[in-house]
């Protein structure tokens, strides 16, 4: 079991780094609702202004906000490359510390991901994405969960 969970693990991290690479590096290629980037897309559903009319009568306003936006993007490539780095070691070998720094690491980059995105009233297919990588983290975290692990080790002793 823990062979199939630390590659689902890997395959949803993954997808975490990806996404956070490319809000890192291209902020307005990467797609929001009605494929429409995400940036101002998120502007736009938070504030009810247009970004358009933003970037054209504050340069330094809309390019403060991409910069964060970056920044975002960049914590969770940091996020994402640690868990897949716990994932394909410490996790693979069964080591309880990663499965906890995998739950609160997952729980805390996914949760801010979707978090933004229902602030800010940007949900679309492609956030849709999130849901399914958190749901197939908690899986892999559920059939690996070191407490059942032991408690189903003791049973097996007795």
């Amino acid at each position: 079991m823990r062979r199939f969970a630390w590659i689902v693990m890997l395959i949803a991290d993954a997808g975490l780094l990806a996404w956070g690479a490319m809000a890192a590096v291209a902020p307005e290629h990467l797609m929001g609702p009605g494929a429409a980037p995400i940036l101002p897309a998120g502007y736009e559903g938070f504030t009810g202004g247009s970004w358009q009319q933003l970037a054209d009568r504050s340069p330094p306003t809309a390019g403060y906000i991409t910069l964060l936006f970056r920044l975002y993007g960049a914590y969770i490539v940091a996020v994402g490359v640690l868990a897949i780095a716990i994932a394909a070691t410490a996790f693979r070998r069964g080591e309880h510390w990663a499965w906890w720094a995998l739950l609160v690491g997952n729980t805390v980059a996914y949760g801010a991901a979707m978090t933004y995105d229902r602030i800010v009233s940007a949900i679309g297919p492609f956030e849709m994405s999130e849901y399914l990588g958190i749901a197939a983290v908690y899986a892999a975290l559920a059939v690996t969960a070191p407490f059942l692990v032991r408690r189903a080790d003791q049973d097996i002793t007795r």
